[in-house]
């Protein structure tokens, strides 16, 4: 399957109550295509100041890989900068959220496999 960019899903949308919105572009379309094993397989982008709300997971966990950008980590309350190249790991029962804080836009893969 080759799947090309302007027949993937695309979705703005306002995430846990996060300031502004964060735009996804599907790499996969939801658990159907990753044999059950998860729901998200996403490139999220998210303008300065906009963020991914709180929120904790529950029978998943969510990692992002930043490609580019400066972020605020909420790891669990602890707040932490991360940039191009780190990955988070939210395990279940675990919360988060991210921020861009660069003038930049925070470009990130987003995965969340279920437990």
């Amino acid at each position: 399957m080759i799947r090309r960019y302007d027949e993937r899903l695309h979705e703005q949308k306002k995430m846990f109550g996060g300031e502004g919105e964060a735009l996804f572009h599907r790499i996969l379309n939801g658990p159907d295509e990753m044999y059950g094993k998860g729901r998200v397989f996403s490139h999220l982008v998210l303008e300065k100041d906009c963020e991914i709300g709180w929120h904790v997971h529950h029978g998943d966990g969510e990692t992002y890989c930043i490609l580019k950008g400066r972020g605020e980590y909420n790891d669990n309350g602890t707040i932490v900068e991360v940039a191009a190249g780190d990955v988070t790991f939210t395990d279940d029962g675990e919360g988060h959220a991210l921020k861009c804080v660069s003038d930049e836009p925070l470009e990130a893969i987003a995965l969340i496999l279920y437990k």
